[in-house]
């Protein structure tokens, strides 16, 4: 196997961590009315989409070096990654370069439709993408033994995995409220630790190459 796959895996893993612990941070100093806008949701919003394509690129890499037996799972994790990026992705970069300047330029009934509150348009999409999320940790589950590190690896994709129904409550609960966040708070733990230990499960397989 391409010792370059484990290093591309590895440091696209510990830039997906740095970048969800960034986001949690970010989010925490908003509940906490440190950040207001619009600084709070371009922070939010560009640290959400630094995630992405590293959590990608570690979710093909882990396809890329499971092995032939398992690549029905790994595949299905990489699918349904896929599915997290198109949807969080078409929700930041609207977020970003539209809905943030226009409110700034007091545009903002013009665009209306296009902010992410509470059950809007793009309130679901952000919720969808986070639910693929975590049925991309649920596939991968079989693809590591019950056995040593990759037993880690395994007990972590299953718990943020069964995190998951927890975001989807918070999204979909008919009426949102800054309290109702608080039962989101496991993800802000399995989220970022299951991209670092995934990053360290690259660097465990080959430790004297991936530096």
């Amino acid at each position: 196997m391409n010792n370059t796959i484990y290093k591309i895996g590895y440091w696209s893993g510990i830039l997906a961590f740095g970048s969800t612990l960034a986001f949690t941070i970010v989010q925490l100093l908003q509940l906490l009315h440190v950040l207001t806008y619009p600084l709070d949701e371009i922070l939010i919003y560009g640290f959400s989409l630094c995630i992405v394509l590293p959590f990608m690129i570690e979710m093909l890499a882990l396809h890329h070096v499971t092995t032939p037996d398992k690549k029905f799972w790994s595949h299905a994790a990489l699918l349904f990654t896929l599915l997290y990026v198109v949807f969080v992705t078409s929700n930041y970069v609207v977020q970003l370069a539209t809905v943030i300047p226009a409110t700034l330029r007091g545009n903002a009934a013009d665009i209306r439709i296009l902010q992410q509150t509470p059950h809007s348009l793009f309130w679901d999409f952000d919720a969808i993408g986070y639910i693929f999320m975590g049925l991309a940790t649920l596939s991968a589950v079989p693809i590591f033994e019950k056995k040593g590190y990759q037993t880690w690896v395994r007990n972590v994709f299953l718990i943020h995995a069964l995190v998951t129904p927890l975001i989807a409550f918070v999204y979909f609960y008919p009426h949102f409220s800054e309290q109702l966040l608080l039962i989101a708070i496991p993800w802000t733990i399995t989220a970022p630790l299951s991209m670092l230990v995934l990053a360290l499960f690259f660097k465990k397989s080959h430790p004297l190459k991936v530096n």
